[in-house]
């Protein structure tokens, strides 16, 4: 059954929100990739994009950012529907893991594929799936991806994805022994390893991250210009993904504090679906040891609470 969402009081509610947690500076940039670093920390933005094309937003909402891992939902969708479930299902597996999104125990046992597409070693796998005759073909298709999602022209970090590409001993170890088990079937790791690098460095606003949630919460639709980017049982099968696995070794604690199919990034956005009614988007760089945007969080469990926005929830209190 669809929930019934009011949407009268947001507005007044997520300036409140940004009000309360402005102050909130616990946390730190992700100084493992060196460009990220270099974020500010005061950068602050709540955006709600609903179905039928409503938007609510407060604070820095026009600043760019890079997708970092809220990318890999979107990616994961595209290469579904390019090349099927059950090749999708032999090359990257649909389980939660309690590990880290960096792990790599996965592959060394007995399957030898990755856990799920929202990890990294699942993430590369389905860049490396990405079809094309060369690496500009294959690189053109997920930006362009990403411009049908948003309505307009997106660039590429170069500073970011040479930080991370400097930076990625342990993806690199993921990719060889992707590479070893027969996952990446392409000779070039590198130009699977730069493909990933490069989906990871687009940049957006919050803006925009909350129109990518709410053509989710739409069952692949856009809200704005009505566009069917992807198929509703696509947008089903992702959601479903960014429930069980969007938020990496806290996903539990998430679903029980908010319950909505989620991604992050470590960049420091943090997206999320409500189906058929909206999607939600919040942008602050200072992530926990987990990944996640500290402020986001604290957002995300104000408003499921009073919206009762879980999807386990029957409606509004």
């Amino acid at each position: 059954m669809k929930k019934v969402f009011h949407t009268g009081s947001i507005q007044k509610y997520i300036e409140e929100l940004y009000q309360k947690y402005l102050p909130l500076n616990a946390g730190k940039t992700a100084d493992y990739i060196p460009e990220l670093a270099k974020a500010s920390k005061d950068h602050f933005a709540i955006v709600v994009t609903t179905v039928d094309g409503q938007v609510f937003k407060v604070g820095d909402f026009e600043h760019n950012f890079t997708l970092q891992s809220t990318s890999k939902p979107f990616v994961y969708g595209y290469v579904l529907e390019e090349i099927g479930r059950e090749k999708m299902l032999s090359k990257v597996g649909v389980e939660p893991t309690g590990d880290a999104f960096n792990s790599i125990i996965e592959l060394e046992e007995q399957s030898h594929r990755p856990y799920n597409p929202m990890i990294n070693s699942g993430a590369i796998a389905v860049s490396s799936l990405v079809a094309g005759k060369n690496f500009e073909e294959r690189l053109k298709k997920i930006v362009s991806l990403f411009e049908k999602y948003v309505g307009h022209n997106l660039t590429i970090d170069e500073n970011v994805f040479l930080s991370e590409k400097k930076t990625a001993h342990r993806n690199r170890a993921i990719a060889h022994l992707l590479k070893h088990f027969g996952i990446i079937e392409e000779e070039n790791i590198e130009e699977s390893l730069d493909l990933y690098f490069k989906q990871c460095s687009i940049l957006v606003n919050t803006q925009d991250l909350s129109t990518l949630a709410a053509t989710l919460a739409n069952n692949g639709v856009h809200p704005h210009n009505k566009e069917q980017i992807l198929s509703s049982d696509t947008s089903r099968d992702i959601l479903s993904l960014m429930f069980t696995c969007g938020m990496y070794d806290s996903t539990g604690q998430w679903a029980y504090s908010v319950g909505l199919p989620a991604k992050s990034g470590v960049s420091g956005g943090v997206l999320a679906a409500l189906p058929g009614v909206m999607g939600i988007a919040v942008f602050s760089p200072l992530i926990d040891e987990r990944g996640h945007s500290v402020r986001a969080l604290k957002v995300f469990q104000d408003l499921s609470s009073k919206y009762s926005l879980s999807i386990f929830s029957s409606g509004e209190k």
